[in-house]
């Protein structure tokens, strides 16, 4: 049957909700419930009602997916409320603790229409059921979100940083802190993190040390159908990556020594002769992460600025290549150059060896390894945009990027934790 819910003429409760709208409540039981008869004793005679007059929910035309769907029972209690969308999945609720109301603690999907099936009692022991549905409005801005590491590998080094690139650019401090905590961070062994804003589109985590070995780490995006900001702009569909951490690989490039050592797990396991930058075109000092390998890479000089037909032009076919900046810096084979590697700094800003050793090197290492260059007079590793130098920024600096402005433990939440989506029936 149509009710409307504040309509009721001579009713002042009614005339106060001038703003209710229409809904379609059906009540669902036919018959009364199975009880025993009276008895005389001042106890009340369980009884069907219509519990579509008794209950009122937020249910509208073009409802706001950023707020919660709530029911409230006026002159009795909701027992149960089943929430779900069309796909059949339910959504979270909450009973109220006076047992007057429910809402749902679950974001709603923009454009997608719900249907809830409601169970109320009455002050006089009747009970009954009845149903509301209704469609939450479309979002004027979809935030959609992508993750990284993205290459597809089962296995990074630890320093491999989380990464999230969004559609949408968020400059808005309390947006922001939105979006962090929509940013799900867990590992095993748990670590503590941080999120660091590197501009308005783009997000980095990193732990406050490198990765452990052998951690396994889980990245989520549980944002959607979450209000973004005030303006219409919601989370779009949840995705994941996750991914195993490998050993503790660390290559220490030493360009006063022209020498590179190469650690994992934290004991030296070779020392290698290599060159690196010569004057005015010195080797980046600091940390940079591996982001790539190549089996062979043809390099020109016209890539870093250096003008075809100069004296310091150059095309050359490089084996074994292991990338650490994204302008052009490697870890590779330079077989015209042994001469000179362990004596003396000739490269263009490469750090170059034997075939043999490059081939070692390349075997050995994996996207997410440590390349740390140190005692070069070549200028800091960019921190941001020409690959990964997070690790360059102390962690207190690391910690004034973050909207939330605290580190985050990656503890993965217990099962548990999840709230139920419906109440136990108690009829």
């Amino acid at each position: 049957m149509a009710v409307r819910w504040a309509g009721d003429r001579g009713s002042s409760t009614a005339r106060g909700r001038r703003g209710a709208v229409w809904l379609a409540l059906t009540p669902l039981l036919a018959g009364p419930l199975a009880a025993c008869s009276g008895s005389g004793d001042g106890i009340a005679t369980p009884h069907t009602i219509d519990a579509g007059r008794l209950v009122h929910t937020s249910a509208g035309a073009d409802a706001d997916p950023g707020k919660p769907f709530t029911v409230t029972a006026q002159g009795g209690t909701v027992t149960d409320v089943t929430l779900s969308g069309p796909d059949g999945k339910q959504v979270t609720g909450a009973l109220d603790p006076d047992g007057h109301g429910w809402h749902s603690t679950a974001p709603l999907l923009p454009a997608t229409h719900y249907r809830a099936r409601i169970a109320a009692a009455d002050r006089r022991g009747g009970r009954g059921q009845t149903t509301a549905e209704f469609t939450t409005k479309a979002a004027d801005i979809t935030l959609t979100v992508a993750l990284g590491p993205d290459l597809g590998r089962d296995t990074y080094g630890v320093g491999e940083p989380l990464t999230a690139e969004l559609s949408e650019p968020i400059t808005d401090p309390a947006d922001r802190q939105r979006v962090e905590q929509a940013l799900t961070v867990t590992s095993t062994p748990a670590v503590t993190g941080a999120w660091y804003w590197v501009d308005a589109k783009n997000l980095h985590f990193r732990p406050k040390d490198y990765w452990p070995t052998g951690a396994k780490v889980k990245l989520g995006w549980a944002g959607q159908g979450m209000a973004i900001d005030d303006h219409g702009m919601y989370g779009g569909p949840a995705t994941g990556v996750a991914f195993t951490v490998g050993d503790r690989v660390e290559a220490v490039v030493d360009a006063a020594s022209d020498e590179l050592t190469f650690k994992r797990n934290g004991e030296v396991v070779s020392i290698i002769p290599v060159t690196t930058g010569k004057p005015g075109f010195d080797t980046r000092n600091g940390i940079k992460v591996v982001l790539g390998q190549e089996r062979s890479v043809q390099m020109k000089s016209e890539t870093i600025g250096i003008a075809e037909g100069s004296s310091e032009a150059y095309d050359l076919h490089v084996e074994w290549a292991t990338r650490v900046t994204w302008s052009g810096e490697y870890v590779h084979a330079a077989p015209w150059s042994v001469g000179s590697q362990g004596v003396a700094n000739v490269s263009h800003g490469c750090t170059g060896m034997s075939t043999e050793h490059a081939k070692w090197f390349y075997e050995n290492t994996r996207v997410g390894d440590i390349v740390q260059v140190v005692n070069s007079k070549g200028h800091q590793m960019e921190p941001f945009g020409n690959g990964f130098g997070d690790w360059n920024l102390s962690w207190d600096d690391w910690l004034k990027g973050s909207a939330l402005g605290k580190p985050v433990s990656t503890d993965a939440p217990p099962a548990a934790a999840q709230a139920a989506a419906t109440l136990k029936p108690q009829f």
